[in-house]
């Protein structure tokens, strides 16, 4: 049992460290009220920005038929909600719903799916595509199987679940952009002493490589983000990171918001010279 000293020390571990919060705007409250609740000085710029489909006709013909479809794959809580407004502008009844098998990619996700009263019946171990195709390697050969997801999104589970001899319907469900109202929000942000950030949270290869664009620079070596940590909530994110010469400085190794939050927390641990003021960060 945690003691009430314990309790404090955990209240105060990042207390003196200035993050800045990357997720959308709808998303970003959990995180940010974690990190607060920490003592971290919480600086919140969207590098995404998400959207309704141009079209949701693909999407209103298959919730009509969800019935029919033996498995339902939803990848994000932004997509359970995005769905369930269709079902109710369709004035679709749940029990549609009763005989699906449903799986829920990460825990946000089977939460959102079942406040909205569906049984998720698997969840992958690890919040990544291949981790998903692998849960369903046994299960859906010969099977109709909904994707419902982004837009803009990877193409690994569609292609190996169709090599796995699903018949699978994709929908999109909503899209991601780039808010172009962040670029200069974040480039001042870089360049003021008092609210540049010692870590930057990254929770999806899209949040990565919008960071890229909106600052205009090809690589991590920039000088503009030299010295600035960053945090990743996964290993496709880590790997994004990578690509674009940024460093992984804290990698969760539970693919979530609660497991982003304790990796922050046992990374300021190891480095308190960086708020110490014995490490001071570049200011372009």
């Amino acid at each position: 049992m945690e003691t009430t000293e314990e309790s404090t020390e955990r209240l105060q571990a990042l207390r003196g460290w200035r993050i800045l919060v990357s997720r959308a705007k709808e998303q970003a409250g959990g995180l940010s009220e974690g990190l607060r609740q920490r003592g971290a000085a919480v600086l919140e710029i969207p590098f995404i920005e998400i959207r309704p489909p141009r079209s949701y006709k693909a999407m209103d013909e298959s919730l009509k038929l969800v019935n029919e479809y033996e498995w339902l794959l939803l990848t994000s809580a932004n997509g359970v909600r995005a769905m369930f407004e269709r079902v109710r502008a369709l004035n679709l009844p749940r029990r549609l719903f009763k005989d699906v098998q449903v799986m829920a990619i990460g825990s946000a996700t089977r939460k959102a799916a079942e406040s909205e009263g569906l049984k998720v019946a698997l969840m992958p171990k690890e919040y990544v595509a291949e981790s998903v195709v692998e849960a369903l390697a046994d299960r859906v050969r010969g099977k109709r199987v909904l994707l419902c997801r982004a837009k803009i999104a990877r193409d690994v589970i569609p292609r190996e679940l169709r090599r796995l001899g699903a018949c699978l319907d994709v929908v999109e469900a909503y899209e991601t952009v780039m808010p172009q109202a962040s670029r200069v929000e974040l480039r001042a942000a870089l360049r003021d002493p008092a609210r540049r950030p010692h870590l930057i949270t990254f929770t999806s290869a899209s949040t990565v490589k919008n960071y890229m664009a909106l600052l205009g620079i090809r690589s991590g070596k920039s000088r503009l983000v030299q010295g600035v940590g960053n945090a990743s909530i996964g290993p496709v994110t880590s790997d994004t990171l990578r690509k674009h010469e940024l460093s992984v400085d804290v990698a969760a190794t539970e693919y979530n918001v609660a497991g982003l939050i304790r990796a922050m927390e046992e990374y300021a641990a190891a480095h308190t010279e960086i708020v110490s003021g014995e490490l001071s960060l570049p200011v372009i």
